[in-house]
């Protein structure tokens, strides 16, 4: 291994690792927050306004990844939408992911016994302080491995966003294999960032398990 080469392209790789995190990040939290909207409108909304974001999850869930990156990126421009490529490496993260955090989300509330929210509503308790004070503290428990098993599939998607010239990881660990010729070395640092990323959100996301879990025993003593 030629570690002087890692010494010339350190910067550019440390800048790709920081920009596949960001797009990783900013998407992952842009899809939770558009997806938990999803899931609250679908189930306090009326029909037709249910049937529209049924659709739209239909068609964002049925389409590739990829192919949903093209479109907002070369696409945009004929709507007036015009994206630098990290800029819309997030935003179609964002699209992407919020459907299927929708329906995590969906599953959540659908967990939660009718009855308990019945009494709820028969002591005057409104529908906010049903979500924050009841569904939320249990549903958070069932949901919490499902939501890091997807954002750890987001993390891996991060490589997708080369194909638009993102500078993201992969883009620069190519770079580099192009200009000197060497592919095995620059793949697998590329691929023990990745398996890092991957082991960090597993340990975050037991802790946050935890951490609820602990907190709803609490609530429940």
């Amino acid at each position: 291994m030629e570690f002087e080469l890692f010494h010339r392209y350190g910067p550019a790789l440390l800048r790709g690792f920081g920009v596949t995190i960001l797009c990783w990040v900013a998407g992952s939290i842009g899809g939770i927050v558009l997806g938990f909207a999803i899931a609250c409108l679908y189930r306090w909304s009326w029909r037709p306004v249910r049937w529209l974001l049924q659709a739209y999850v239909e068609l964002i869930r049925g389409t590739p990844f990829m192919i949903q990156l093209f479109i907002l990126y070369y696409g945009g421009p004929y709507v007036g939408l015009v994206l630098s490529p990290v800029q819309a490496g997030i935003l179609s993260f964002v699209i992407y992911g919020s459907p299927y955090f929708s329906e995590i989300f969906r599953s959540g509330f659908g967990s939660i016994p009718e009855g308990q929210i019945e009494a709820a509503r028969c002591v005057g308790l409104g529908e906010a302080a049903i979500l924050r004070r009841i569904v939320l503290p249990q549903m958070l428990v069932l949901i919490t491995a499902p939501l890091t098993n997807f954002i750890i599939i987001l993390s891996k998607e991060t490589a997708i966003l080369s194909v638009v010239t993102v500078p993201e990881l992969l883009y620069e660990t190519q770079t580099m294999a192009a200009e000197t010729f060497t592919y095995v070395e620059p793949f697998l640092v590329l691929s023990l960032c990745y398996w890092l990323l991957v082991v960090l959100t597993s340990w975050l996301g037991q802790k946050v398990e935890h951490r609820v879990t602990r907190h709803l025993r609490r609530a429940n003593a």
